[in-house]
Order: structure tokens, then C-alpha cells, then sequence
């Protein structure tokens, strides 16, 4: 009989721990990771970020289960996404923008539930918003904001509900994108 291979993961949670609405306590969080089954259960900052392993293969099954637990523990709904290591290091290194030349604050990924077609973002007229700059990756979305996402024009905008429509979105800026690469290949 075959085991299944161990495959570490990320968790990213969307929208937890904003202005003290809908906390997750990252303790709390490993927790339920550890009793869903995951093992090495670790949290980074407290926006959402859970790295672990685990055998189940598929990336939606373990979301769910995720969210699930979150929902059942704190009573409200969370977006999850689960990402394996393979995928995280491939968006990563797959960045469009000089990310070794750039700050932390000034490059995001925005990770989706499925593959997003550039017609979805043709309407978004980027040169009206130089210097920002935005590039279409696998399930992910790459923007270039010199002055940071929460003064990005450009972000604004690709944030509409129309662009978004049907997917789970949740955005990491460049320094939690390579630590997440970091803890899930070690």
C-alpha cells in the first residue's frame, strides 16, 4: 500500500485581523491546523499567513477544511487559499518587476482561486496609471506600486468587484511573498 507524500503548504486567510474586526489569534490558528491534521503548523505576522504540512493533495480540499474550522471556531466566514511550495516559489520567482531592486511595500501579489484571463482586466487602463504597473501571473496578479498599496491608484482600481467577480482574492506585498516561499521549502 502506497503512502501519500507529505507536501508543505500555505494558508492565506483574507481579510482577518483588520482594525480589530474578525480576529484569528495566530495561536489559535496553528491549533486548529494541528487538529485538522496538519503538521508543523506556524503563522507569520498576523494578517493571515499559515504555513504546514500535510498528505491530503489537494489544495481546495484543505481550504475548505480551513475555513471551515475557522468558521465553526470564531462564527464568522473567512476566504482561504492554499498554496503548496512548488506553487509559492514559481510566483515568486516568476515576478515580472526588478523585485531584488524594489522595497517590500512596493511590490504585491495579489493570489486568486483559479486562473484569471486578461480580458477580466482589459477595461483597466494602465497607462493612466504610471508609474504603477500591474502583470497577469498563474492565479496571481503582480503590481508595481512605488508608493505603496494603500496609497495605490492603481490597486484601487484593480480592486473593483467587477474584476474580482466569482474568485477569492488576497493580496501579500513582496517581503511576505518571499517568506512564505522561505518557510514552506525548509
Amino acid at each position: 500500500m502506497a503512502t501519500k507524500a507529505i507536501k508543505r503548504y500555505a494558508a492565506l486567510l483574507r481579510g482577518i485581523n483588520v482594525s480589530g474586526h474578525r480576529k484569528v489569534p495566530m495561536a489559535r490558528l496553528r491549533t486548529l491546523l494541528t487538529d485538522l491534521g496538519c503538521a508543523d503548523a506556524r503563522t507569520y505576522l498576523q494578517s493571515g499567513n499559515a504555513t504546514f504540512a500535510s498528505a491530503e493533495a489537494s489544495e481546495d480540499v484543505l481550504a475548505a477544511r480551513v475555513s471551515e474550522a475557522i468558521e465553526k471556531e470564531f462564527g464568522f466566514a473567512v476566504d482561504v487559499l492554499v498554496r503548496d511550495a512548488a506553487y509559492l516559489k514559481a510566483v515568486a520567482d516568476a515576478c515580472p518587476f526588478p523585485a531584488a531592486e524594489l522595497e517590500g511595500k512596493q511590490l504585491h501579489v495579489t493570489y486568486f482561486s483559479a486562473p484569471v484571463e486578461e480580458a477580466r482586466f482589459a477595461a483597466v487602463d494602465q497607462p493612466a496609471f504610471l508609474p504603477e504597473e500591474f502583470r497577469l501571473g498563474d492565479r496571481a496578479l503582480y503590481l508595481y506600486a512605488p508608493d505603496g498599496l494603500g496609497r495605490s491608484k492603481l490597486g484601487e482600481a484593480l480592486a473593483r468587484p467587477a474584476l474580482t467577480k466569482g474568485l477569492i482574492a488576497t493580496s501579500r506585498n513582496w517581503n511576505t511573498v518571499v517568506k512564505l516561499v522561505e518557510l514552506t521549502h525548509d
